[in-house]
C-alpha cells in the first residue's frame, strides 16, 4: 500500500493498488499548479482510494474540455489530487506527494506543445513507441 501527503501531513491519500497509469502532463496550468516544468499524476479508480483531512477545492477549465477540481492542504498550500470531469471514475495523485519513488515512470506525456524544450520524458517515449509496435 502507497499514500500521498502535503507537507505538513494534514492531508493524506491511502492508495492500496498500483496507479492505473501515470502521466507527465505539460499543460501552462499543471506548470502553475506545480511550480515546475510539468506535472506528473499517478491514476487511481476513485473507489480504489480513502482520502484524510479537510482539503481546500480549486475548480479551472481543463484544456481538454470539462472542469478539472485540484484540492490542496490549506494549511501547508500542498497539491495533492485532482479530478477530472471527462474521466469521472478516476483521481490522480501528484506523484511529488507519494511517500516513496516506487511510482513507474510516466507511459504517456500530453500536452508537448508546452512542453519546455529541455525536459526529456524518456520513459514515456520508449513506452509509446513499445506500443505503437505491438500495434
Amino acid at each position: 500500500m502507497a499514500h500521498a501527503r502535503c507537507s505538513c501531513g494534514a492531508l493524506t491519500v491511502e492508495l492500496p493498488e498500483p496507479p492505473k497509469l501515470v502521466v507527465a502532463c505539460h499543460c501552462v496550468e499543471c506548470q502553475r499548479r506545480t511550480g515546475a516544468p510539468f506535472g506528473a499524476g499517478a491514476f487511481y479508480p476513485i473507489e480504489a482510494v480513502a482520502i484524510s483531512g479537510t482539503a481546500k477545492q480549486y475548480t479551472r477549465d481543463a484544456a481538454s474540455g470539462g472542469k478539472v477540481h485540484s484540492y490542496f492542504c490549506p494549511n501547508c498550500g500542498s497539491s495533492i489530487y485532482w479530478k477530472a470531469d471527462r474521466l469521472p471514475s478516476m483521481i490522480g495523485v501528484a506523484v511529488g506527494a507519494l511517500a516513496n519513488s516506487s511510482c513507474p515512470a510516466p507511459a504517456k506525456s500530453i500536452f508537448e506543445q508546452s512542453k519546455h524544450s529541455w525536459v526529456q520524458i524518456d520513459g514515456a517515449v520508449e513506452h509509446l513507441q513499445q506500443g505503437s509496435r505491438a500495434s
